[in-house]
């Protein structure tokens, strides 16, 4: 049993050996390895030898009749280590299975000279020279594979021969060889076989030390071969890729595809060592020149989790034809296709073919799989497509529901702008992971951020302030003062703000919410101890003044004695009118009900005006404000407005701002803006109060004018969310006035949000109004039709 193990090796290796083997030269030049600084053993540098020219030789020899000749021939016993036993393995390449070592042939015999073809030969004429004479060879290993009747092995032995000697002629019956008689060198080759390279050493080193023997050069080359293959691999397994590379130099006969393992560990190093361009070389000369099918597939899934998209599409090009008219990577492309629109989800900027983008959604759609589903939603996200990302994520919760399909679903939500949605579905997912985490909190953010603020159900709220307070989430609970001041719960937003501040001291929006807030609170050391701490830091914290003039009924109080607004000089003033006309707008809210609301009113402060020469007739006749200086352009503006020509008085604000006086460039700036206002373009009334700087007092009135302007505007259009967005931006610098509460109402009915209309309506018409009270007899009629008032 045990040399027919050993047969059965040797053959394997011989065979492996014949049919794997390639130029080295071409091989080292390739991927950049340095040459051995020995000569290869000569079966490395064999090309390869088909089957069918075994008899080439000897036209008389008929492997087949010799073959069933040696079939009636039974197999000898097992031969003790004595034994003479066919030198197969002194032929075997490094790290290849311990096959039965062969007896080699006689030290006086004449080794022929090396053939190199290149890799991938071209067809040569042979050489004219004269044949050499038939050289000595050892046949034993042919006698020990017909002894045994292994037609294969015998016919992959004769073919090795030719290969190491063309001229050789096989004999006509391979039975009459005899056998080598060297036991000590049997022995030894049975060391080879079994891997103890060691134990080899010192037995070559016994018998030259106490016979003055040399051993065969073969088996010299041979355990050096082995012994750079096994430290080759043990380097590989250790991560040790510099030490790899370093031994493929210089043991090139390693690099065959009869050593395809070493070649894979190779390319591996290239790639670990920064030189993926060498590993890429190693893998495409692999393809382009080994042949068995099961090495060529694992080269490309091995490639595939080493090289990026790019280079693997150079190496799929090199794929052939199968026998039945397919591919012969058809097997794997499927995963092929996961794994390019896996890197495809860790670059945004990678375009992945479309025929594996559309591969993997027939994948998803038809194998069932969560995970094909979930990379063609991460594949989407990352390239901006939302909705075809959350359709993809979608299906993959369908199929699986786990935490990476909820946070991609929510992720896509979000950028669609359904936060409240993205909440729900991440909150069982919250302490997933870190990421999973970070995505429910962003959810909670944009939620509490919505505008028109979404109505939120208590236990909602509860939940999320739960966990923005656990994790001490500075933006959900900024929003959180918004969301509170949209409510006109102050008091609440206050508490939110400095929360937020506790947990970041130098959180500036959440400053600015304080102190606007604490000033509607009338808390006067509050806003001063917030302006204090952001000195130099936020201009509109610091310039905020006492902002009690732009609440309604608010009562400013007197100047203290010896103060600042006692000291000033009188200054000769020229009021302009009292409010910008049109003062008032009438809004459809529905068929036959209007209401009067204010369109643009800031609370007019006096404002100084150097005097000029007086025209004879005001400003009733028509000239170009061009010709006139820009003091007389800026009175001649304010004259305009009050005769309620403001497109003439545009024209005259702005030949005074061209005034070298930073004085009058304020005022012709402020009055621009008041006539765009009055003439009911609020854009360019809020580019015009750009022109010039504005003390703090005037830009927030006009900014409350104009976004009151751009509410009443949208609301006309149709675009109720606009409208509340715009009412929701005053409502931060000055509280809400009845007249645009029930605009406000009117928008909420008008998106059939009931509830949040009818508590509108219903705070308004506490205080008297009647359009309030028509706004809540129009909710009774929509949602209660059959119920008559």
């Amino acid at each position: 049993m045990k040399s027919s193990l050993v047969a059965v090796s040797a053959a394997v290796v011989v065979a492996t050996l014949v049919t794997g083997l390639k130029d080295r030269a071409a091989l080292q030049e390739r991927f950049g390895l340095g040459s051995a600084a020995k000569p290869a053993p000569e079966l490395m540098m064999m090309g390869r030898i088909k089957p069918t020219d075994a008899s080439a030789g000897n036209p008389e020899f008929n492997a087949q009749l010799v073959a069933d000749k040696i079939e009636a021939i039974t197999s000898p016993s097992p031969p003790a280590l004595d034994t003479p036993v066919p030198n197969a393995a002194a032929r075997q390449p490094a790290g290849s299975p311990p096959v039965a070592p062969q007896p080699v042939a006689p030290q006086t015999a004449v080794q022929p000279a090396p053939v190199t073809p290149p890799i991938v030969s071209e067809p040569q004429a042979p050489p004219q020279a004269a044949a050499p004479p038939q050289p000595t060879v050892d046949e034993s290993a042919l006698r020990y594979f017909a002894s045994r009747g292994d037609k294969v092995r015998l016919q992959a032995e004769i073919s090795r021969l030719q290969a190491l000697y063309p001229n050789w002629v096989p004999p006509a019956d391979p039975l009459a060889v005899p056998q080598n008689g060297d036991k000590q060198l049997e022995a030894m080759w049975q060391l080879y076989s079994d891997g103890r390279y060691a134990e080899l050493r010192k037995a070559v080193a016994d018998r030259q030390a106490a016979a003055g023997w040399q051993p065969p050069a073969d088996l010299l080359d041979r355990l050096d071969v082995a012994e750079a293959r096994a430290r080759l691999v043990n380097a590989s397994d250790l991560k040790q890729y510099a030490t790899v590379v370093d031994i493929a130099a210089a043991t090139p006969s390693l690099l065959t595809c009869s050593e395809v393992d070493v070649l894979w560990r190779v390319a591996e190093a290239f790639i670990q060592t920064e030189r993926a361009k060498r590993g890429q070389d190693a893998y495409t000369y692999i393809l382009k020149n080994c042949t068995n099918p099961a090495e060529r597939q694992a080269t490309v899934e091995k490639a595939s989790t080493l090289l990026g998209y790019q280079p693997m599409q150079a190496l799929l090009t090199l794929e052939r034809p199968a026998a039945d008219g397919s591919k012969e990577f058809d097997a794997i492309r499927d995963n092929l296709a996961r794994r390019f629109m896996a890197e495809g989800n860790d670059d945004p900027n990678l375009a992945i073919a479309p025929d594996y983008v559309a591969r993997l959604e027939k994948l998803a759609e038809t194998g069932g799989l969560a995970s094909d589903a979930l990379l063609l939603g991460w594949y989407q996200l990352r390239r901006n497509n939302d909705a075809d990302a959350e359709k993809w994520f979608r299906a993959a919760r369908a199929k699986q529901d786990s935490a990476a399909a909820s946070q991609g679903l929510a992720l896509a939500l979000i950028a669609r702008k359904a936060p409240e949605e993205a909440e729900d579905v991440m909150f069982r997912w919250r302490t997933d992971s870190e990421d999973a985490t970070s995505t429910y909190l962003a959810a909670t953010a944009n939620l509490m951020a919505l505008q028109p603020s979404a109505d939120l159900a208590e236990d909602v709220l509860h939940r999320i302030a739960t966990e923005v307070i656990a994790r001490k989430y500075v933006p959900t609970a900024q929003q959180f003062g918004w969301y509170a001041r949209s409510l006109n719960q102050f008091q609440t937003a206050a508490r939110w703000f400095e929360t937020a501040l506790a947990w970041k001291p130098d959180d500036e929006p959440s400053a600015y919410g304080l102190v606007i807030t604490r000033e509607q609170l009338s808390d006067r050391k509050g806003v001063l101890d917030l302006q204090r701490a952001w000195a130099g830091r936020s201009s509109r914290i610091t310039n905020l003044e006492d902002t009690s003039s732009l609440t309604p009924n608010a009562v400013t109080p007197p100047p203290e004695k010896g103060g600042l607004a006692a000291q000033q000089p009188a200054q000769p003033t020229q009021r302009p009118p009292t409010e910008p006309l049109p003062a008032e707008r009438r809004v459809t809210l529905q068929p036959g009900s209007e209401v009067v609301v204010r369109a643009a009113r800031p609370a007019m402060e006096t404002v100084t005006v150097p005097r000029g020469s007086r025209q004879t007739r005001g400003c009733s006749t028509t000239i170009d404000a061009g010709q006139l200086s820009p003091a007389d352009a800026l009175s001649r503006g304010w004259c305009l407005m009050d005769i309620n020509r403001p497109m003439e008085a545009i024209s005259a604000f702005e030949a005074a701002l061209q005034s070298p006086a930073r004085k009058v460039r304020e005022d012709a700036a402020y009055g621009q803006s008041l006539a765009y206002l009055r003439a009911g373009l609020s854009g360019n009334a809020a580019v015009a109060a750009t022109k010039a700087p504005q003390n703090r007092q005037r830009a927030a009135e006009l900014q409350v004018a104009i976004l009151a302007d751009r509410a009443l505007s949208a609301f006309d259009a149709g675009r109720y969310r606009e409208t509340l967005i715009y009412l929701d931006q005053r409502a931060q610098l000055q509280q809400e006035r009845i007249d645009l509460m029930v605009l406000r109402g009117y928008c909420y009915l008008n998106l059939k949000m009931y509830g949040d209309a009818t508590r509108i309506f219903e705070a308004a018409a506490a205080t008297g109004s009647r359009d309030a009270a028509r706004g809540l007899a129009d909710v009774r009629n929509v949602t209660h039709p059959d119920v008559n008032d």
